[in-house]
């Protein structure tokens, strides 16, 4: 890998440190090869061994920027996952709140499997959601919540979400019995309560990498995402095995559910704007963030 400037490398090494970077020049070193060529799998992870040195023309500086890169599409997930909470965290309680206002503590809302213990747990998965939701609110110094708790009132639904972070509202949505998750589904025009609970679990792992400053252009989800086959939007897009594990598949799906919260979003242009400025270092390439082949993001595809 070439430096350009001694100087600069220090800076850039004290910056961002030397293992979170090497994560961003990775692909770009050489693959260990047998006598006859062939690559050398790792017998611990079944992927390509790699060697010290890198394919030619990679750069320090490319590296860096494709840090930077990153840093920069985790911004716009967040932003795109922050529209999709709100709004979901509004409806759920909306829904169940209107139904009655204390609906998040009451197991008569829970799917009856939830309620039991498994074996090998010492609690059931509504009462292991109920402590974290309840541990949630008592660290929470939100004004109405402070205020409900100060007059010895009961916290209603819409006034609880608010301390919920991503993965308590998703939670929160997989356990409920089924007619409540219609009521949710319905307000976003969807059906698919399994398919709509491996989204949220997706997007809450997504935004946990982003909030965690976590590599995301070019990581690979041991869940991929399924598609709602019978909606012209995913049969458009017709995703691949790899673009369902992979950012792309998330994008698709974020960009699906902002366009029902929000039509009027440009999101998408701003994604595609971004991709299109991937730098182009050895082994970087847009499969690997999940797109067809071929160079940027497929705009015809989705219509811009």
């Amino acid at each position: 890998m070439r430096i350009l400037s001694v100087h600069d490398a220090e800076a850039q090494l004290a910056q961002f440190g030397y293992y979170r970077l090497s994560g961003f020049w990775y692909p770009a070193r050489t693959f260990v090869r047998n006598a006859a060529g062939h690559k050398v799998l790792c017998q611990f992870s079944g992927k390509p061994k790699r060697q010290d040195t890198f394919q030619h023309g990679t750069t320090l500086d490319d590296a860096v920027a494709l840090y930077k890169f990153d840093k920069s599409l985790r911004l716009l997930m967040l932003d795109a996952i922050e529209t999709i909470e709100v709004h979901l965290k509004t409806v759920l309680a909306h829904e169940l709140g209107k139904t009655d206002p204390m609906a998040y503590t009451k197991a008569t809302f829970i799917d009856p499997k939830f309620l039991t213990v498994k074996q090998g747990y010492q609690v059931s998965k509504w009462a292991e959601w109920l402590s974290r939701q309840q541990a949630k609110l008592a660290k929470s110094t939100e004004d109405c919540i402070e205020w409900h708790r100060v007059s010895q009132r009961a916290i209603p639904y819409w006034v609880a979400v608010e301390a919920w972070d991503f993965g308590t509202l998703s939670t929160h949505f997989q356990i409920l019995k089924r007619k409540p998750k219609g009521w949710i589904l319905a307000r976003l025009n969807l059906s698919d309560a399994k398919i709509f609970t491996g989204w949220l679990r997706e997007i809450n792992t997504l935004r946990n990498r982003c909030a965690h400053h976590t590599r995301i252009w070019n990581q690979k989800s041991a869940n991929p995402i399924d598609s709602l086959n019978a909606e012209p939007y995913f049969q458009g897009l017709n995703l691949s095995p790899s673009a369902s594990e992979r950012l792309y598949g998330m994008i698709a799906v974020l960009w699906f559910l902002l366009l029902r919260v929000n039509p009027n979003s440009r999101w998408i242009h701003d994604v595609a704007d971004l991709v299109d400025t991937k730098p182009a270092i050895p082994g970087c390439t847009y499969q690997a963030m999940g797109f067809p082949a071929g160079a940027g993001f497929p705009r015809q595809i989705f219509g811009i």
